[in-house]
């Protein structure tokens, strides 16, 4: 018995491993190659340094590169990876671990495990995509919404006098205690819930469509990360215009609290600030980053899961034959 659940644990904890590699390195490539996106998009969200008059992308960049230098576009990204190498990791792990819990539901299950030449991942329904989407990101963003704090105000101009993780983590708790260090997750759960879910129904569709495609074509030899980035990407701008309202709120307050204590008060902010438009502020730029960091993130999640997956059945292979 003993040496049975042995064996079961050894072959539970490389999936395990897997998933959170695989997670862990997709997040750090597409967190430090996309930080400028985000440090523009904040920027443009903040509001304070926008006013009534709507600044413009490129007046943004050479507002940056002169206070800054070219480098200066890349501050932030220490948060950024500190929270993108674990979030991502432990998001992909969870959303796994989510989608073959509800495999053994009949109403959420599709066709058994689903897992082919195309994909490591689970089949589940639409319904059952969007529930295992929404709940892995919402509990993940609820774990690191302190660094997502201090990664915001990093991103803005209204906090230049941070310069350590630890420093900007003293500053926010000197001055708006722990209740700070979960400012705006009410908004940023708004914005993740359906963005996530909305996210891994659109991605699975796309790569379902596209393989129902491909099969009418066989000759044609296209290889998995064309599919997994083709359908990233597609999923990612649906699902980002769909929510960036949410994500404008979000910023504004975690970049100015005392002045948006609550999403009534953000919107109202918003609303008097630019209009409508406000709510889209920054969008494209929330667009390009999602669309890139998407390709990014889950072509190298799927690609290095495969890869684990093909490793692993040539070892037992080579073990039987032994």
């Amino acid at each position: 018995m003993a040496e049975a659940q042995a064996a079961t644990s050894q072959a539970k904890s490389p999936k395990a491993a897997h998933h959170l590699t695989s997670g862990a390195l997709s997040g750090l490539t597409s967190a430090v190659c996309l930080q400028p996106l985000d440090l523009l998009k904040t920027r443009l969200q903040q509001g304070n340094t926008v006013g009534r008059k709507r600044h413009r992308l490129g007046a943004v960049v050479r507002q940056v590169v002169r206070d800054d230098g070219v480098t200066g576009l890349w501050r932030g990204t220490v948060p950024t990876v500190a929270r993108n190498v674990p979030g991502v990791a432990l998001y992909f792990y969870m959303l796994s671990a989510i989608r073959h819990e509800l495999t053994l539901i009949p109403y959420f299950a599709r066709g058994g495990s689903g897992e082919g030449k195309r994909s490591a991942l689970a089949q589940l329904s639409p319904t059952g995509n969007l529930c295992a989407g929404a709940v892995a990101r919402t509990s993940v963003g609820f774990v690191l919404n302190p660094i997502t704090v201090i990664k915001a105000r990093f991103e803005s101009n209204a906090y230049t006098q941070y310069r350590s993780l630890v420093g900007a983590f003293r500053h926010l708790l000197a001055a708006d205690g722990v209740r700070g260090l979960f400012q705006g997750f009410t908004a940023t759960a708004v914005r993740d819930a359906p963005y996530a879910g909305l996210y891994v129904v659109f991605y699975e569709k796309g790569k379902e469509l596209a393989g129902k495609a491909l099969s009418l074509r066989p000759e044609l030899s296209v290889p998995n990360a064309a599919l997994h980035s083709g359908s990233a990407v597609s999923a990612s701008v649906l699902a980002t215009v769909l929510t960036s309202p949410a994500d404008c709120v979000k910023t504004r307050m975690q970049v100015a609290p005392a002045e948006n204590p609550s999403i009534l008060r953000a919107v109202r902010h918003i609303y008097a600030d630019l209009g409508f438009a406000g709510f889209f502020a920054g969008s494209s730029l929330r667009v390009s980053r999602k669309a890139a960091s998407s390709a990014i993130a889950w072509t190298v999640y799927e690609g290095l899961l495969l890869m684990f997956r093909a490793r692993d059945k040539a070892i037992k292979a080579t073990t039987a034959v032994q």
